[in-house]
């Protein structure tokens, strides 16, 4: 699950790429939190095709 802590980690790490740069310990760990935060969407979308019922209009 992904906590709206961990986005604003991510984001700060985003920023501070941008402005100065990484340490080998920060890509590492925005590499983590990212796909963290990819695997919670893939599995929230996931669920919700899983959902997705289709129904015949000719059948009832």
């Amino acid at each position: 699950m992904i906590t709206d802590e961990m986005i604003q980690r991510i984001n700060e790490l985003a920023r501070k790429q941008k402005a100065e740069g990484l340490t080998p310990e920060e890509k590492k760990e925005q590499a983590r939190l990212r796909e963290k935060y990819l695997q919670a969407i893939r599995g929230s979308v996931k669920e919700q095709v899983n959902r997705i019922r289709w129904v015949d209009e000719d059948e009832k």
